[in-house]
């Protein structure tokens, strides 16, 4: 063990939970506010003078990769989300990462800064140091997935209203944010609104961290992680209670139900055209099925044109709009966005300033990655609009 210095008054600070494990060993859990400088100095100060064997942070690979050499997005491959559907997920990432650094920047530090602290003091002094959080990927998929339709209106929507705020926050409130109870106060508010977002966000990722701390190596640890986790993850670590990682590190199917759902409208649909074929003859069917094309492709290019998409992106949701409202396997959003994504390509320049360009609205078209996301949005709404829109007429053709 390495030999410690340790001052006792380190106890005796509030953000400073010391537990000790069924087998004997000690771990201080340091609460930090992420956005805070005292938390900076109050990490490096635990680790200086307590010398643990090991230090876990609140970090996984890519997280940590990200903040140890000043990488965020620009290396992200945009094309390879896409493919697998996960660029809404990464939109209110970008969101929640675009508000969060903004805080930072009126706080004097940027988010993150306190775990970079200790994993650079623990390397400083030669003591090992584990990423203990689960992929951010997987929380993030696991969080989206946990959610109905309504839920993540609600959660795009507040993300981006707080994204888009240009308030500036009085020193009282920042010294409110910086105060552990006040994040606390906010994690059992997120708790109540929205108790299915909160359990995989905050209570899987207790029992994540706690089990990768019981697996370190070391009869003294320190770890470092949000003032949130503090209070679950003391109770997980005391129980002894083995936590099931294979189950919380998986990330559910899509839901069945909205795949049946969209294949029935496309049965339908289909079905409808047909039978006006068998009943009014082949020209109304032609008419019918020419509507339902133009009444899909056209809202959707419509919606390529407001979000200033390449020309080849409008014309990509001209033509694929009528055939993916037809599946539910990919919608009309992830192909015009793979078309922009190819045609007009983010620059490296335009990853690092998204999240100072989020605050700004005009700045959405001028920046290429924003931009990707309004041709997703758009012209995906553009597409659901003219579903419904062919959808009722169709069937009122085939009522007559």
């Amino acid at each position: 063990m390495t030999e410690a210095t340790a001052d006792p008054s380190i106890l005796d600070h509030p953000d400073v939970v010391a537990t000790t494990l069924p087998d004997g060993r000690e771990v201080l859990l340091v609460g930090t506010a992420h956005i805070s400088q005292e938390s900076v100095d109050l990490v490096e100060k635990v680790i200086e003078t307590h010398r643990p064997d090991c230090v876990c942070v609140e970090l996984d690979e890519r997280r940590f990769e990200a903040l140890s050499e000043q990488r965020k997005w620009e290396s992200t491959d945009l094309r390879e989300i896409i493919r697998n559907k996960q660029l809404t997920t990464l939109f209110v990432n970008l969101l929640l990462a675009s508000y969060q650094k903004r805080l930072g920047g009126q706080l004097g530090v940027m988010p993150g800064s306190e775990l970079l602290a200790a994993a650079r003091t623990a390397q400083r002094l030669d003591i090992p140091v584990e990423l203990c959080d689960r992929d951010i990927r997987i929380t993030l998929r696991r969080a989206w997935g946990s959610l109905s339709l309504w839920r993540r209106f609600q959660v795009l929507g507040g993300a981006a209203g707080s994204a888009l705020e240009q308030r500036e926050i009085s020193e009282e409130e920042l010294r409110r944010i910086r105060s552990q109870d006040v994040l606390t106060e906010m994690m059992d508010e997120m708790g109540r609104a929205m108790p299915e977002i909160k359990r995989v966000l905050i209570d899987e990722r207790d029992g994540y961290l706690a089990e990768k701390i019981r697996r370190a190596s070391g009869q003294r640890i320190v770890a470092v992680v949000g003032a949130g986790h503090v209070k679950g993850m003391a109770r997980a670590l005391t129980s002894g209670e083995a936590v099931d990682m294979d189950a919380i590190t998986q990330v559910p199917p899509a839901s069945r139900i909205y795949s049946m759902i969209g294949w029935l409208a496309s049965a339908i649909i289909i079905g409808s055209i047909i039978a006006i074929g068998g009943t009014q003859g082949s020209a109304a069917a032609g008419h019918n099925a020419l509507f339902w094309f133009l009444a899909n492709g056209v809202p959707s290019a419509i919606g390529g044109i407001l979000a200033l998409g390449h020309p080849l992106t409008v014309l990509a949701a001209f033509v694929a709009a009528p055939f993916t409202s037809l599946t539910p396997l990919v919608g009309a959003g992830y192909v015009t966005a793979f078309v922009q994504v190819y045609a007009l390509p983010p620059r490296v320049s335009e990853f690092q300033t998204v999240g100072e360009d989020m605050a700004h609205g005009a700045k959405w078209f001028k920046n290429r990655l924003l931009r990707v996301f309004l041709v997703f949005l758009l012209t995906s709404l553009g597409s659901m609009a003219g579903t419904w829109v062919g959808g009722f007429e169709i069937i009122s053709n085939l009522l007559k």
